[in-house]
């Protein structure tokens, strides 16, 4: 048996000045300090928060078929300095594209001696694959990724609504939930571009109705199916009143949104800077106030990452190309220094932090009896942080393979100084190392 503790540790919805006793990787208990059993190793951490490690459910590897923009090793690194203990990695852009019990297979061959957090996968919808669900299923994969718009790779076209049925009637009964690219292009015509530089002449070209008429079709072939559903990286504000109605309504959806688009606003996003491309666009300074409040009043699950990362030439930098550049933020080692600083302004708590970031998102890929809580029987997984020190992201810091990123220079609250997964720590900041060896493993 081991013991940590610290005067700020948050468990039961608070923080505590307590312990946690952990044994084989797993919490056993919670005792007031003077109660650690004698002989038991401990680790006082003072007055640093200890946490249950982030999850986060919408991370891009692209591992295997595009190491070059990112990798289970590079990603899951950057994921532990930035106190996040479990991953769950989406259908694309690997290749193959996980849309079969066979690309499952092939995926998870490449996680040997790769992983230093736990991970998961995500499978895929996309026309004509819906035969190959079930096999997954019963595989272990209960979460399923759709496009309602082109994807941006070949590998993963957009599903229509015949295919989201279809989709459905097989997710559904297997309690499985559909995640969606929700997005939908009904104008009749293609937009004519002006200036390829220009921010502003981008967002206009991804409208807000896009999301709203989509979420509209996910709500009604939801309610139809009686299927589990959970809107991926929710930008549009306008959409959140269509989201609280349908939870009035008892239809089984959830939403996340992500760091960029509570952080970053479009009256400040230079023309020409592919780094701050993404789709859907970020949007302006009042669409990101509201999506405060959908967080707040619960319209909104939970925040993650989205981190989708590229290689620099695609960002189309030299060429300020926004139209051609990939869109992806990468923020994945930085999730909660960003929005701890949010959090901060706007008069947040660290009980949101811990609602949002961590046990919300467990719930999604049903990790939340294991994951996201600092509780008897969970998991033995902690990120102990600092609130109180600040830190500027540049790219020494960081270790995304590739160092682009929305977020350089950008000075932030909160730094993480150890990360535990399952009882060991795989991340010391003073040392500035990792563990000899990958611990994670494969849920």
């Amino acid at each position: 048996m081991q013991a940590i503790s610290s005067t700020q540790v948050f468990t039961n919805g608070k923080l505590q000045q307590v312990a946690v006793l952990f044994e084989h990787g797993t919490i056993t208990d919670i005792v007031a300090i003077k109660d650690i059993p004698d002989n038991c190793p401990h680790i006082d951490y003072g007055n640093l928060v200890i946490m249950p490690g982030l999850v986060d459910t919408h991370v891009h590897i692209n591992e295997p078929g595009r190491t070059d923009w990112e990798g289970f090793n590079s990603a899951t690194k950057a994921a532990a300095a930035g106190g996040i203990t479990t991953v769950i990695d989406m259908p694309l852009n690997c290749i193959p594209v996980t849309t079969t019990l066979d690309a499952v297979k092939v995926k998870k061959e490449c996680l040997k001696n790769q992983i230093w957090v736990d991970i998961g996968f995500h499978g895929g919808v996309i026309p004509n694959n819906h035969n190959e669900l079930p096999a997954m299923i019963d595989a272990g994969i209960n979460s399923f990724k759709a496009f309602m718009i082109d994807s941006g790779i070949d590998e993963f076209p957009a599903s229509d609504t015949a295919t989201l049925d279809k989709a459905m009637a097989i997710l559904a009964p297997a309690d499985a939930t559909l995640l969606v690219h929700a997005e939908l292009d009904t104008s009749m015509h293609e937009h004519t571009v002006n200036d390829l530089s220009s921010y502003q002449e981008f967002l206009q070209s991804r409208p807000d109705a896009w999301e709203v008429n989509a979420i509209a079709e996910i709500i009604r072939l939801a309610k139809k199916h009686k299927c589990k559903v959970h809107i991926v990286h929710l930008s549009s504000s306008k959409a959140l009143s269509l989201i609280k109605q349908a939870q009035i309504d008892k239809v089984q959806i959830t939403s996340e949104t992500c760091p960029h688009y509570l952080t970053l606003s479009s009256e400040t996003i230079p023309d020409g800077d592919g780094r701050f491309k993404c789709c859907p666009p970020i949007r302006n300074t009042d669409n990101q106030n509201a999506l405060w409040q959908g967080l707040e009043n619960d319209t909104i699950d939970f925040i993650v990452s989205d981190h989708s990362p590229c290689t620099p030439a695609l960002k189309k930098l030299q060429e300020h190309n926004l139209w051609e550049a990939w869109g992806g933020i990468s923020s994945l080692q930085f999730g909660l220094s960003l929005i701890w600083s949010a959090i901060q302004k706007r008069g947040y708590s660290i009980a949101h932090l811990v609602k949002w970031m961590c046990e919300r998102p467990a719930y999604l890929v049903n990790l939340e009896h294991r994951k996201g809580q600092i509780k008897a029987g969970f998991q033995a997984d902690f990120v102990i942080w600092n609130p109180q020190k600040t830190q500027v992201i540049d790219k020494s810091k960081i270790l995304h393979k590739h160092k682009l990123t929305a977020y350089e220079h950008h000075t932030v609250a909160g730094v993480v100084e150890q990360t535990i997964l399952a009882g060991n720590i795989i991340f010391n900041r003073n040392q500035e190392n990792f563990t000899d060896e990958p611990q994670g493993k494969y849920l």
